[in-house]
Parts: C-alpha cells; structure tokens; sequence
C-alpha cells in the first residue's frame, strides 16, 4: 500500500510551510512541511524542495507502518498511521500502546490511542506533564488523525 492525499493533506494542514529553519515545539530544527532530517539553523528551502522532502518523509513513515503492523489495514488508516508516524519517532510508535492494541485486532482500541499523543518534545524527562501541557495543534492533528482511522475508504 501506498500514502493517499489524505496523509499528504494531514501532514501539509498541521506542519504547514515554512521556507526558512525553525525550532519546533519538540525542539527540533524543521523546514519545509515537517522535515527535520539534516535541517540545521538558516536553512531554507522551496516548496519544489519541501515536496520532495515530504514524499521522502512520507515513505520513510509509510515503511514504518509496513514493518510493524501485522493485521489488514485499509487505506484511510493507513494513511492516519502514516500521518502519526511522520510525526512521531519510528522507536516511539514500535513501542506504542496505539500499535500493540492494533496488532491485536483491537482497532477501536488502537484509534483511542490517537488522543495520548499531545506533547511535543521528551516526555520522559523530570517535569511531570499534565493535560495543560498538551500542545493544541497536536490535539486537532490526533482527532483529524483518529477520524482518519476511523472512516471508511
């Protein structure tokens, strides 16, 4: 299975462009619709560039989907799962609740787990993260996200 232009369009609707390197909330340098990888501070880039940058994040979030999923998919949650794993590291979603939950079968259970996902940067240090610190874009992306999931093809 391939990423559909539901994936592209959730990527492209939350990341937004952006020509010049940032520092996103995670405390990454990004460019383009999300891309991190090499990005270093004065970066900048066309939107020739960042579509390509996001095809190349897009399979490299799909192959993800590929190796760890183990039960049918159809293609809108392919695309949700796609959209997540963009966002998130392969090594967070191989040990996600979201995938052990789906590898059961448990698919309801799985699309509940979209809404756990609402924090930027490392959740694991000292400070304790409350529903305060839930970042709002990530709110809407995981509820775009799950309703992905969740719909028919």
């Amino acid at each position: 299975m391939n990423v559909s232009a539901h994936a592209v369009n959730i990527v492209k609707q939350f990341e937004g462009f952006y020509s010049k390197a940032y520092l996103c909330p995670a405390g990454k340098w990004t460019i383009g619709w999300g891309h991190t990888r090499g990005v270093k501070p004065g970066d900048v880039c066309s939107k020739d560039l960042a579509e390509i940058y996001l095809k190349e994040d897009l399979q490299e979030a799909a192959r993800v989907v590929d190796y760890y999923v183990k039960v049918p998919l159809n293609q809108n949650q392919y695309d949700a799962l796609a959209s997540f794993c963009f966002n998130v590291r392969p090594e967070l979603f191989r040990t996600s609740t979201l995938l052990k939950k789906l590898n059961k079968g448990d698919y309801a259970g799985a699309a509940d787990q979209f809404s756990r996902w609402l924090y930027g940067g490392d959740q694991n240090g000292d400070k304790k993260i409350t529903k305060a610190d839930a970042l709002p874009g990530l709110i809407k992306r995981r509820a775009a996200e799950r309703a992905l999931f969740l719909s028919n093809d």
